[in-house]
């Protein structure tokens, strides 16, 4: 199932204190970036965060989820109605990010 725009664009708004925080459309979802750096996504309107030591923190009762098949776990960020959590929570993963690869 894919995901509605709708709910892309209220956790895009949900972050708009954050500069830096883009998408791109995958299959159907939405791979979300915080300064260049994947930190969730949109998968099946599921808003999704990558498991950090910071996420883990931020958000210990949160439920993990397979936003595909194949795909590693990831944490489900259910507060997703407070803009200045989720903003808080992104800006604490960010140095836990691996880099963007490189392309050749």
């Amino acid at each position: 199932m894919a995901s509605d725009k709708a709910y892309l664009d209220f956790i895009l708004e949900q972050l708009s204190d954050l500069d830096g925080v883009t998408y791109r459309a995958m299959m159907g979802e939405y791979i979300l970036y915080y300064r260049g750096r994947i930190f969730g996504g949109i998968y099946d309107d599921r808003f999704l965060v990558k498991i950090t030591p910071s996420s883990q923190r931020i958000m210990p009762e949160a439920e993990r989820e397979i936003p595909y098949d194949g795909a590693k776990e990831m944490l489900l960020a259910d507060e997703v109605d407070n803009g200045q959590f989720l903003c808080q929570l992104v800006r604490s993963m960010y140095g836990e990010l691996p880099e963007p690869k490189k392309r050749k």
